[in-house]
């Protein structure tokens, strides 16, 4: 009696790409191992399909594989009867994973094979063996990542460079001991004129383009495998990433710790901390004053009283000469006779609000609602964070007495050693605690920094540039809202930015 053929399809994997380039590497090894066990089941009608299905740098934590999806593919398709796989842990290393491919399997009557651990997935205690061993290798693959994570957070600590990208301004020093940054005098310069450049135009596009005309690059490297990478064009997400890179002032980082590095610092203390302010103020600003093209004082502030919705920069140009008006984006998209208050002329509107902060500094409770509203909101975050560090005081305390206790107790070693590593765990975090209470206070103003900011405002303001006005209208400015149909408009000032206009020197503000 002729037996069924038996259509048997060889999956494999291999979590690295390490040795992938070898003439025959562990895919080659685990086809093998699948092939002789087809071979001896040729009697039950088993025969080995000619299509691969290797998925080669790829990991068992999820199904996001070329050659497994394939497989899957082929087996929705009727084109597949048997899977074999060298070990379990080939086909998945996640429970969850692992027991969705089983129901296709089930579902399309598929025989499931493991060459080194034999069982039959047609019975119950098949099925049993095979979630135990797939319970096991999901535990060895999160035991090696905690290990992995482990490993990495330590080096970080100790200030050691763990992997990553290399970074412009340093080459890489690999030795047995392990890889170290070495200063690149090149790059290095590079990476000052960088951070100089940024101070001067307060602008990551501009910025970015002026790197572009010098024709500089990013870090450029060859791989260990030959692979030439890096070298691209500026633009504002990696020249973001290298401006507030902590490396290039002698310290690493790992998550929201930053302790001391072993690389040689290349960027002054000083400068990096100005182009971190600077970057915060950007974004609590929106950088509008930087895209500001066409010196649109309010670009990004005006909204429409009528509808709500923004109202939009635009000009028109007649005879040579230009027309600026700020118009309600629903008059712009639904006609004109969708919202009375459709567009108000542009230099007007923004002479009208230049006015009111002149006012602003003769009368200052024009502002009162708003520092009042700002500072309520500050106090309240400062009394949670203050919550927060009393109760890492309280837990503080505890991890030091429970220490005093375990000193100089036999069989104690590995409970201290715990114990001091959530020790200082718990030290940063209070470090950290601490810098944010004190960056929170710093942002609480009064009235006599009200005061001073405004008193600024007026002697200053002629001698700006367009961009340098729409700058400073950002920082004090939340929102201006015009209402056409009532002719009226209001402004929410920006309490905090008034402080930060106060804290800045006359000549920097000019």
């Amino acid at each position: 009696m002729n037996r069924p053929r038996i259509r048997c399809a060889i999956y494999t994997r291999k979590s690295t790409e390490e040795g992938l380039e070898q003439e025959f590497n562990s895919l080659d090894a685990q086809r093998e191992a699948g092939e002789a066990y087809i071979a001896s089941q040729k009697a039950e009608g088993w025969v080995c399909l000619e299509q691969r299905y290797d998925d080669g740098g790829f990991t068992g934590g999820n199904l996001e594989r070329p050659a497994m999806r394939r497989l899957l593919a082929d087996i929705e398709a009727g084109k597949v009867d048997c899977v074999v796989v060298y070990k379990v842990d080939r086909l998945s290393r996640s429970l969850l994973d692992f027991s969705r491919i089983m129901e296709i399997f089930e579902k399309q009557n598929i025989s499931f094979v493991s060459v080194t651990q034999q069982f039959n997935t047609t019975h119950s205690m098949g099925r049993l063996t095979l979630n135990i061993l797939l319970s096991f290798a999901q535990f060895e693959r999160e035991i090696i990542s905690e290990r992995t994570r482990d490993k990495i957070a330590a080096a970080r600590r100790r200030g050691k460079w763990s992997g990553g990208k290399p970074i412009l301004g340093y080459d890489l020093d690999r030795a047995p001991s392990g890889s170290k940054l070495k200063v690149n005098p090149e790059e290095a310069r590079q990476v000052r004129e960088i951070f100089t450049l940024y101070l001067s135009t307060a602008s990551l596009i501009q910025t970015a383009q002026e790197l572009n005309r010098r024709g500089w690059r990013s870090k450029a490297w060859v791989s260990q495998k030959g692979r030439s990478l890096g070298g691209k064009p500026f633009d504002k997400s990696n020249l973001l990433r290298l401006l507030t890179n902590v490396a290039y002032v002698g310290k690493v980082k790992y998550k929201v710790e930053t302790h001391e590095g072993e690389q040689e610092a290349i960027v002054d203390q000083q400068v990096f901390e100005q182009v971190q302010a600077v970057l915060r103020a950007n974004r609590s600003s929106g950088g509008a004053h930087v895209r500001n093209k066409y010196a649109a004082l309010l670009k990004g502030l005006v909204r429409c009283g009528s509808c709500g919705r923004a109202m939009t920069h635009h000009f028109t140009s007649r005879k040579e000469k230009r027309y600026r008006y700020y118009v309600c984006q629903t008059a712009q998209k639904q006609g004109w006779a969708s919202c009375p208050t459709a567009s108000v002329p542009a230099g007007e509107l923004e002479r009208f609000v230049v006015e009111q902060i002149r006012l602003a500094g003769r009368d200052s409770s024009v502002i009162q609602d708003a520092l009042a509203a700002t500072q309520r909101e500050q106090e309240a975050k400062l009394e949670g964070l203050t919550q927060e560090r009393h109760a890492l005081g309280r837990r503080l305390q505890r991890i030091t007495s429970r220490l005093r206790q375990l000193v100089g107790k036999t069989g104690a070693a590995d409970v201290l050693a715990d114990l001091q590593d959530e020790l200082r765990q718990a030290e940063q975090q209070a470090s950290h605690l601490d810098d944010q209470i004190a960056r929170g206070k710093s942002k609480l103003i009064d009235d006599q920094q009200t005061q001073a900011a405004m008193e600024q405002f007026q002697p200053v303001w002629a001698s700006l540039s367009p961009s340098e006005q729409a700058r400073v209208i950002h920082l004090l400015v939340q929102r201006v809202e015009f209402d056409g149909e009532q002719g009226r408009v209001s402004i929410t000032f920006r309490a905090n930015g008034i402080k930060t206009l106060a804290q800045q020197p006359k000549e920097q503000v000019a």
